[in-house]
């Protein structure tokens, strides 16, 4: 009996012994845990990101030639497809014909301008001319009529005379008539060449667009990139906008971690950053805090949610938060959009 009862005592010491052990190591979890929170802000809640763009087409047409595979990389400027040009070349010909044809009447209608003008010119001294001589002519008809009347002169002199200024005053109007039809055909000539320069201009614009939309047919990458979801054969017909392939940036990912709200207190642009990839857990890459949202992720999703409505349950937001990754690090050009990671903020 007493065996057994000595046995019973022992296994209560242990069982105590155990939970204070068990108390022990929870409060140094708790104080480690809390001394921890004071110098990091962590979370899991975040992955790899890049810019990322579909490439489409600007116009309708075939596909010619494809020049780029799946997870081909590539630089900006480099030709990933060109579509069948023949109805563009041609459009782009008719363009530069119609543009010559406008040239062409602009140069004849300033010549026929500059015809007129000099014609306006001669019109002109013709006038001034006649004027000179018509008041010469009225001089003499005055000094003609003193002198017809103290014998100095005969009456046929004086007719002769009179005779003249009446020729005179008829060619000055006539020449006054034909300076004016010259005036209002300068003026038309002038407005003529106007609309002779805007036709030119309209027509240099349209081979400028049939120019603009020959270089459509020559799809290129907008940035050095890789190529994914391939999307194009030869002999296709594509849309306009139909998505051929997307690009993904490799010169630059960064790291979008969402942090809760509550956390964001103590962090601030600038501070440094420990991150760890799932899928090199053995590696660790430094970075820093670049930006912050402007709104919480949920405010950015297809339907935000609306607290004034229905019953209200508080939810902990998470606000994205932008951080650049050291680009020196050996493991960065293996890094993949979209990874996880865990990244832990130093205080």
């Amino acid at each position: 009996m007493k065996t057994k009862g000595n046995q019973k005592k022992k296994v209560k010491a242990k069982s105590k012994l155990l939970v204070f052990i068990l108390l022990g190591v929870g409060i140094l979890g708790g104080i480690l845990a809390y001394l921890h929170s004071l110098r990091y802000e962590t979370t899991d809640d975040a992955q790899m990101d890049t810019d990322i763009t579909s490439v489409s087409s600007r116009i309708t047409g075939f596909i010619a030639e494809v020049y780029f595979e799946d997870n081909a990389v590539v630089q900006a400027g480099d030709t990933l497809l060109i579509l069948d040009d023949r109805e563009l070349v041609l459009k782009e010909a008719q363009a530069e014909t119609a543009l010559e044809n406008a040239l062409a009447l602009l140069g004849s209608t300033r010549e026929n301008t500059h015809s007129v003008e000099q014609a306006g010119g001669t019109g002109s001294l013709r006038t001034e001319e006649l004027r000179i001589r018509l008041e010469n002519s009225k001089k003499d008809l005055e000094r003609y009529k003193k002198m017809c009347s103290s014998g100095s002169a005969t009456q046929q002199q004086l007719d002769k005379i009179r005779t003249e200024k009446e020729t005179l005053e008829k060619q000055l109007e006539a020449s006054l008539l034909s300076e004016k039809e010259l005036h209002s055909k300068i003026g038309a000539a002038t407005q003529q060449i106007s609309v002779s320069e805007t036709l030119v201009k309209q027509r240099r614009l349209e081979l400028e667009y049939a120019q603009l939309n020959h270089s459509y047919a020559y799809i290129t990458a907008p940035f050095n990139g890789v190529v994914s979801k391939k999307n194009a054969v030869k002999g296709q017909l594509i849309q306009t906008g139909q998505p051929l392939c997307a690009i993904i940036a490799t010169d630059n990912v960064w790291v979008t971690a969402n942090f809760k709200e509550t956390q964001l207190r103590n962090i601030r642009e600038g501070m440094k950053v420990n991150v760890k990839i799932d899928a090199f857990p053995d590696k660790e890459l430094e970075g820093k805090i670049a930006s912050f949202s402007s709104a919480t992720g949920s405010k950015f999703s297809l339907i935000p949610p609306d607290n004034a409505s229905g019953n209200y349950v508080k939810v902990v937001q998470r606000v994205p938060v932008h951080i650049d990754l050291d680009k020196t690090n050996p493991i960065y050009p293996r890094i993949k959009p979209g990874m996880n990671v865990s990244v832990k903020v130093i205080l």
